[in-house]
């Protein structure tokens, strides 16, 4: 569902600012895998997610979503394949629009634009239905301005919306690094019902370890732009943060930074 093939991007080539952000990354993803990437600020998990997107493209190398090489194909022509959340739960939404205006507009991502009325009754019971999912009570606020609600309903709505067209490509960036603790668990827990769902293919980029082992089938670790441990399901199961910790120092033949975000539990 996902190929990245010898991914490299240097930002500031031949400057006294060049920093190589991305250096030989691949990665396969099968249709229905969730694999989780952690790693310390600066490892290029970002990138690679930006990579995914098409708000950047790769110096060399191969993207390619369902079997459809995308490596030239701008950001809004591969919107149609792609579902994305972000660390920001201002960023998914329309905040002057309604949460039934804002739930039309994903409905209709990935089809053909048309001149037609407005929401009608099958489609507004449709919107209800989803909301009722995400148990906040917003189905019965369909007319409120998405503005007006709090951060770790915005950031549901997001994950809804995001998901709503089935996409190819679920992205997850960081998306309850922005929340308290225990909106964070509420987002995460619903991350977790809707992927199962749908059976969705994730690519989730987080700083907290145990959430990382938590969710998904597969897990993979950056550091300075390069993938250096890559985790299968079976291997993944008996993993914890210390494993983690001791791989990466195994690897690099140093201790990983006692950076408090990516030792968040």
């Amino acid at each position: 569902m996902l190929k990245l093939k010898h991914i490299n991007k240097i930002f500031n080539e031949s400057t006294p600012d060049e920093k190589i952000a991305l250096d030989e990354i691949n990665l396969h993803m099968e249709p229905g895998d969730f694999v989780t990437v952690i790693g310390s600020n600066g490892a290029g998990k970002s990138t690679m997610m930006n990579m995914v997107s098409g708000a950047l493209t790769p110096d060399f190398g191969t993207i390619e979503i369902a079997g459809k090489d995308v490596t030239k194909l701008p950001e809004y022509k591969r919107s149609t394949m792609i579902g994305r959340v972000f660390q920001d739960p201002m960023a998914g939404t329309a905040p002057t629009m309604t949460i039934e205006e804002n739930l039309a507009m994903a409905y209709s991502r990935n089809k053909k634009r048309r001149l037609r009325g407005g929401v009608d009754k099958k489609r507004r019971e449709f919107f209800r239905e989803s909301l009722e999912t995400l148990h906040l009570n917003l189905e019965n606020r369909l007319n409120a301005k998405v503005g007006l609600l709090s951060g770790g309903e915005r950031q549901a709505l997001s994950l809804l919306m995001a998901t709503f067209t089935q996409p190819s490509i679920l992205l997850l960036d960081e998306h309850t690094a922005a929340l308290d603790p225990a909106r964070a668990a509420l987002i995460t827990e619903l991350t977790k019902r809707l992927v199962d769902k749908d059976n969705l293919t994730t690519l989730m980029v987080t700083h907290n370890m145990q959430q990382a082992l938590d969710l998904g089938n597969r897990l993979i670790m950056m550091d300075k732009g390069q993938i250096i441990l890559q985790v299968g399901e079976e291997e993944k199961k008996q993993l914890s943060i210390e494993k983690l910790m001791a791989e990466f120092q195994r690897i690099r033949g140093e201790k990983l930074t006692s950076d408090a975000a990516l030792l968040s539990v």
